[in-house]
């Protein structure tokens, strides 16, 4: 099937010191055989021949998965993701070709930065995904919770009393814990319940999805962190258009998986790439869309940094309010 078992193998093994030149590959695959992608490089005039750097491949609109079949090749999807809107909007879709593709890279991002998944018990506070039900992070968080093998690990939708008295018993058993949560949840429990747990793993997905008013992240960490009683809170970074994460413990800074890049470009000028440590527009370098489109031109602002790390610091104008990733600051 065109070049697609080759490449996903150098994908599962790539480092910093491939990561280019495998990029480079995919790009040049999904130009001949991604119709949409390729007609938008062709209108930015970049083609193959003319690509031979990272900062010379077009990145594709990420609203373009709202209004168009995003895929590389032809293949039946095996089930959808979709993004979880507001009343009345239109939603991404990012069509599935392998799910277990997609849920050994999440495995494989979440133990480079935290280690086996069997050391913990996940709790997940996910009411507005689970409530939709075509989410790709109830998928990932669903798998972590079966890769954790323990019977205390779970879903909670609108449950606080029980999870609260969850979290006080797995405070005595020294067991390591993530509450894995979107914020208005979090938010939401911790205005009832307070529990001093400095061990705990307060895991944040963002996002306020029309419930609550948005707030900037420091407050929300400072409200989560007081009703907690940790040092920091720890975020996701990751949507329903990519297949990668990238994991922040703490202050906010993202460091990404293997699959994942980030670079910023000008606000005003896409195809331009400022000095670092500026705030630009982020775009997203995701290896494992493979099946779909591995660079996206996202609507959010940030920093990204000399190591590859990067912060999240709002949106742009006349974006939709995103949800799953960070709050404005």
């Amino acid at each position: 099937m065109l070049q697609f078992n080759s490449l996903i193998d150098r994908i599962k093994t790539v480092g910093p010191n491939t990561f280019e030149a495998l990029a480079i590959d995919i790009f040049k695959l999904q130009y001949t055989h991604n119709l949409v992608y390729k007609e938008w490089c062709d209108s930015l005039k970049k083609t193959p021949n003319l690509v031979e750097r990272l900062e010379q491949v077009p990145f594709l609109p990420i609203e373009f998965f709202k209004s168009h079949d995003i895929r590389t090749g032809s293949w039946n999807e095996q089930l959808v993701f979709e993004s979880s809107g507001t009343t009345g909007s239109e939603t991404s879709k990012h069509f599935v070709h392998s799910e277990s593709l997609y849920l050994e890279n999440c495995v494989t991002a979440f133990e480079k930065e935290y280690g086996e998944l069997s050391d913990y018990v996940i709790l997940a506070l996910l009411p507005s995904y689970l409530e939709r039900g075509n989410s790709g992070l109830i998928s990932m968080v669903n798998h972590f919770i079966q890769k954790t093998e323990s019977e205390e690990s779970g879903f909670y939708l609108n449950e606080f009393q029980q999870l609260y008295d969850h979290l006080l018993s797995l405070k005595e058993t020294g067991k390591k814990v993530i509450l894995w949560g979107v914020t208005f949840a979090l938010l939401d429990f911790a205005e009832e319940y307070s529990i001093n747990f400095p061990d705990l793993i307060i895991m944040e997905t963002g996002g306020m999805k029309g419930r609550r008013e948005e707030l900037v992240r420091s407050e929300v960490h400072n409200r989560l962190q007081d009703a907690f009683g940790v040092v920091c809170i720890h975020s996701e970074y990751g949507m329903t258009e990519l297949f990668s994460q990238g994991y922040s413990k703490g202050q906010g800074v993202f460091q990404c998986s293997n699959t994942m890049a980030v670079m910023g470009r000008d606000m005003n000028d896409p195809l331009n790439y400022p000095s670092k440590n500026k705030t630009v527009a982020l775009n997203v370098i995701d290896l494992a869309n493979i099946y779909t489109c591995s660079f996206i031109e996202t609507k959010d602002l940030g920093s990204v940094y000399s190591d590859g790390s990067f912060e999240v610091k709002g949106r742009l104008d006349n974006s939709d309010i995103r949800g799953c990733n960070l709050l404005v600051v």
